[in-house]
């Protein structure tokens, strides 16, 4: 039986560290496994400014139901918070099957609202607003799954 080379035990050594170390700072790296804590909640009560349609139609909706404040984080149209989206009719869909199942689809939203409840309870929603033929729609809700 031929004996393994030095070399060949050093170079296998050396990448078993490596490899190690990359995967243990992947799993140990604060915030870098969820996508979603990237986003800040922004607070929404009557002094609130809406940047787009869909931040006033939530203002609207919660002053109307006296609701305000509530709180929003707004991923826009991030393809990997829509991966992780599962609601009623869809299930970590696609931008191209969203595009399929709604036709005259220009865009598309993902938005957590949280606001407090009659028993004072917080609540979280997760919704997919859709700009179907020129207005903004309520397209799923949901939650956000895995990360």
């Amino acid at each position: 039986m031929r004996k393994i080379p030095k070399w060949l035990v050093i170079f296998l050594a050396f990448d078993a560290v490596v490899i190690g170390g990359y995967f243990g700072y992947k799993a140990l790296r604060p915030g870098g496994s969820d996508a979603a804590e990237a986003y800040a909640w922004v607070i929404i009560d009557q002094s609130y400014v809406p940047k787009n349609d869909v931040e006033a139609f939530i203002k609207t909706d919660a002053d109307n139901r006296g609701a305000l404040p509530v709180q929003i984080r707004n991923y826009g149209s991030d393809p990997k918070i829509l991966g992780r989206f599962k609601g009623r009719k869809y299930a970590k869909p696609s931008e191209k099957t969203l595009e399929m199942l709604n036709q005259g689809l220009d865009d598309w939203m993902i938005v957590d609202i949280r606001y407090k409840a009659e028993n004072d309870r917080d609540v979280i929603r997760t919704m997919l607003y859709l700009f179907v033929k020129g207005a903004w729609i309520v397209g799923d809700t949901g939650e956000l799954v895995g990360s």
